[in-house]
C-alpha cells in the first residue's frame, strides 16, 4: 500500500509545469500500476496535456489491465492524428507479439478476475474502440486518407474470432454516414464493448490541428469515399470470417432441399444452428456483416454478379485506395461478395429472409465464377478459402433447385471454353470444377454437397449421350475412387429416372439409358479386369491398390446388386451375357485376391481402415455371389 501512494503522489506532484513532458512521460511509465489508473485518468483530463504525451502512453496502457477508462480519455481528448497513429503502430506490435492469441485459444481473461493481463483479443477491442472516437474527431479536407490507412492495418490484425469481429462491426457502424436503429439483442448475439456509442461524445475534445479558417473544410466526395472503403473493408471481413467459421451454407442447404434423406435420430445441422449457442453465434454475426453493407451500399445485385463474372479476383482491395479518387474505383472483396450472394440464397430459402435475388444461372455465370477460382492452383485455393468455396457450393444447389441452369434453355450453357464445338464441354468443365472440391475441401459435409450438387447438374444435361461421355470420361480417367463410385451412383439414378414408372405405367422421354447401349459402353471401366491383381509380386502392394480404391470397388459391387438382383426389372438395360463376362474379368480375380489376404495386422490406422473396407467388400460380394450365381455360368458349372 505504501509503493501505491508514493507513485500516486509522484503522479500528482510531477505533474507539469513542475517538470517538462518528458521527464513526466518517464515518471509516469515507472510508476504505472493497475492501482494508479483512476489518478492518472484524473490527469489525463487536463486536454493541453493529454494531447502533448496521451500518445505515448497507449502501448503500456493497453497491457494493463483495467486501463480502459484512461484509453478513452486519450481517445477524446488526445490530439486524434498522432494518437490514430500510436493506436495502428499498437496494433501492428501487438499481432507480432509472441505470436497471436485469443481467448479462445487459453490465456483467458476469467470474468471473476478483472487484474489479469489482457489478452491480445480484447487489447485489439480496446484500440478499435479507440479509434471509433478518433476518427469522427479529425476535422481535415479529406479524412479518408487517415480511414485508409486504419482500415488496411486493422484487416492485417484481424483474426475471425467473434469478439474481435464484433468489435469490427462496432467500429464501422459508428464511422457509417447511414445507420440503422440498432436491432433487439439475441441470446446468441456477441456483444462488446463500445465506448463511441456508450460514452459521453460531449467530452471530446475539438481536433487541435483543425484550420479554424475554413479552408479544410471537408471535400464534398469525402463522404461518398469513405461510405465505399467501409464498404469495401466489410466485404473483406466478411470474406475472412466465414473462412475462419464452418457456416455450413451448403450443407444446410442439402438437408433443407432433401429433407427425405436425413437419417432419423441422427442431429441435422439445421438443428444445431437452431439449437447450439455457438453455432447461433456465427449466424448473428454473418447477418451483422450482411446489414453493414446494406447500410454503406446499397449494392446492386445485377451488376456485383457482372462484377464477380467478369472482374479478376481482388483479395485485397483496399492496398492502394488511399490513392484512389472516385468512390467507384474502389474495388470490394471477391470472396467477400462471393460469400454475400452466397448469404442471400441462404437466407431467404431457410429463413424467409427479404433478400435480394441474383439474376444468375449455373451456366454462364456460376460456371464463370467456379472458373475464376479454380483455374490455377485449386488445391490450393480450396485449402486457403474454405468458406468462399462452400459459399459457391452453396449458390450452385440454390440456382439448381430453383431451375436455374441456364440463360439459354435451347444452347448448351455458354460456349466461352476453348472446345466450343464440342456440346458437352461446358457440363463436363463444371462437373471437374466441383469434383476438385469434393476431393480437395477438408470438410466432409462440403465435399457431400459439392459431389451432390455435381451429380444434379450432370442430370440436368438435356443430351443422354453427353451425359454418358461425362460419365465414361470420370469412370476411365478420374484419379480419385470416391468420384469414380460417384459416376456408379450417377450412372445408377439415370438407369432409375429412364425406366417405365411403375404407378401409371407411363415412360420418360427415351433415351440412351432406357436400353443396354449405355452398360455396353461403360462396363468395362464400371467393372474392369482384375486380372492383374495375380501378378502382384507383394502382399503390400494388394494393401495399397485396396487402400487406394476401396470405395470405387464398394460401390461397384452394390451396382452389381442392384442389377441383378432385380434381373426382371432391369433386363431391358442389361446387354448379353453381361453377368458372365463380369464374373470372369472382375469377379473371380477380385474375389481369389481378397481371399489370400489377412489385413488384421498391427494396429496402425490404415491396417485398421483396410479391415473394414475389406470386410465391407467380402460381405458384399458374398451376397452378390449368392443372390445371383452369376445366372449366365450356372449352367455350364452344373454340366
Amino acid at each position: 500500500m505504501a509503493d501505491v501512494s508514493k507513485a500516486i503522489e509522484a503522479l500528482k506532484e510531477a505533474r507539469p509545469p513542475a517538470t517538462d513532458k518528458f521527464t513526466y512521460l518517464t515518471i509516469i511509465e515507472a510508476n504505472l500500476i493497475p492501482e494508479v489508473l483512476p489518478t492518472l485518468n484524473e490527469i489525463l483530463q487536463d486536454a493541453e496535456l493529454t494531447q502533448e504525451l496521451g500518445w505515448d502512453l497507449i502501448y503500456n496502457l493497453v497491457n494493463m489491465p483495467e486501463s480502459e477508462a484512461c484509453l478513452e480519455t486519450i481517445a477524446r481528448l488526445g490530439n486524434p492524428r498522432e494518437v490514430i497513429l500510436k493506436v495502428l503502430e499498437t496494433l501492428e506490435i501487438l499481432d507480432s507479439d509472441d505470436g497471436y492469441q485469443s481467448d479462445d485459444e487459453g490465456d483467458k481473461k476469467p470474468e471473476s478476475d478483472p487484474t489479469a493481463t489482457p489478452t491480445l483479443e480484447q487489447k485489439f477491442i480496446t484500440l478499435l474502440g479507440m479509434l471509433a472516437i478518433l476518427h469522427k474527431r479529425i476535422k481535415t479536407k479529406y479524412p479518408s486518407r487517415f480511414l485508409a490507412q486504419t482500415l488496411q492495418t486493422i484487416l492485417r490484425v484481424y483474426r475471425p474470432e467473434q469478439q474481435m469481429t464484433a468489435s469490427v462491426i462496432n467500429l464501422v457502424h459508428s464511422l457509417s454516414i447511414r445507420k440503422r436503429p440498432t436491432l433487439p439483442t439475441r441470446k446468441s448475439s456477441v456483444n462488446v464493448a463500445n465506448p463511441d456509442q456508450d460514452g459521453d461524445a460531449y467530452k471530446n475534445a475539438p481536433d487541435p490541428e483543425a484550420d479554424r479558417d475554413g479552408k479544410d473544410e471537408e471535400d464534398p466526395s469525402e463522404g461518398a469515399i469513405q461510405q465505399k472503403m467501409l464498404l469495401s473493408f466489410v466485404t473483406c471481413v466478411l470474406e475472412a470470417y466465414v473462412n475462419g467459421n464452418d457456416v455450413a451454407w451448403a450443407a444446410r442447404l442439402l438437408e433443407f432441399y432433401n429433407p427425405e434423406r436425413m437419417v432419423p435420430g441422427k442431429q441435422t445441422l439445421m438443428a444445431a444452428f437452431r439449437e447450439n449457442q455457438e453455432l447461433q453465434a456465427r449466424d448473428s454475426i454473418v447477418g451483422q456483416l450482411v446489414a453493414l453493407t446494406k447500410d454503406l451500399g446499397p449494392l446492386e445485385p445485377k451488376l456485383l454478379v457482372h462484377q464477380l463474372c467478369n472482374g479478376t479476383i481482388n483479395s485485397d482491395p483496399l492496398r492502394d485506395v488511399d490513392e484512389i479518387p472516385n468512390p467507384d474505383d474502389i474495388p470490394l472483396s471477391t470472396g467477400g461478395c462471393t460469400c454475400l450472394v452466397a448469404y442471400w440464397v441462404f437466407s431467404s430459402t431457410l429463413f424467409d429472409a427479404d433478400e435480394p435475388t441474383p439474376d444468375m444461372h449455373v451456366f454462364p455465370e456460376h460456371f464463370a465464377i467456379l472458373d475464376k477460382f479454380l483455374q490455377d492452383d485449386a488445391e490450393g485455393q480450396i485449402n486457403r478459402s474454405l468458406g468462399t468455396i462452400q459459399a459457391l457450393v452453396a449458390i450452385g444447389l440454390w440456382l439448381q433447385a430453383n431451375d436455374r441452369i441456364s440463360s439459354a434453355p435451347n444452347s448448351s450453357a455458354t460456349k466461352n471454353t476453348a472446345a466450343v464445338d464440342d456440346p458437352t464441354s461446358d457440363y463436363m468443365a463444371y462437373l471437374h470444377l466441383l469434383t476438385l472440391i469434393a476431393v480437395y475441401h477438408p470438410q466432409l459435409h462440403v465435399r457431400n454437397a459439392a459431389s451432390s450438387l455435381a451429380g444434379l447438374v450432370l442430370h440436368a444435361d438435356p443430351a443422354d449421350d453427353d451425359r454418358l461421355r461425362i460419365l465414361y470420361d470420370l469412370l476411365e480417367n478420374c484419379m480419385f475412387a470416391s468420384l469414380k463410385a460417384c459416376a456408379i451412383t450417377w450412372l445408377r439414378e439415370e438407369l432409375i429416372a429412364a425406366a417405365p414408372k411403375e404407378a401409371n405405367g407411363t415412360k420418360p422421354p427415351a433415351n440412351i439409358f432406357a436400353g443396354p447401349q449405355a452398360l455396353e459402353t461403360v462396363q468395362y471401366v464400371v467393372f474392369p479386369s482384375m486380372a492383374f491383381l495375380k501378378e502382384l509380386d507383394a502382399p503390400q502392394e494388394l494393401v495399397d491398390y485396396l487402400v487406394d480404391q476401396s470405395q470405387f470397388l464398394v460401390q461397384a459391387v452394390n451396382f452389381g446388386l442392384f442389377l441383378w438382383t432385380s434381373a426382371d426389372k432391369w433386363k431391358h438395360v442389361l446387354p448379353a451375357n453381361l453377368d458372365a463376362t463380369v464374373k470372369e474379368r472382375w469377379f473371380e480375380p477380385l474375389r481369389d485376391a481378397i481371399s489370400k489376404l489377412d489385413v488384421k495386422q498391427g494396429g496402425s490406422d490404415e491396417y485398421g481402415q483396410l479391415d473394414f473396407d475389406v470386410s465391407v467388400l467380402r460381405e458384399r460380394m458374398a451376397l452378390l455371389e449368392q443372390a445371383v450365381g452369376f445366372r449366365a455360368s450356372e449352367g455350364s458349372e452344373k454340366a
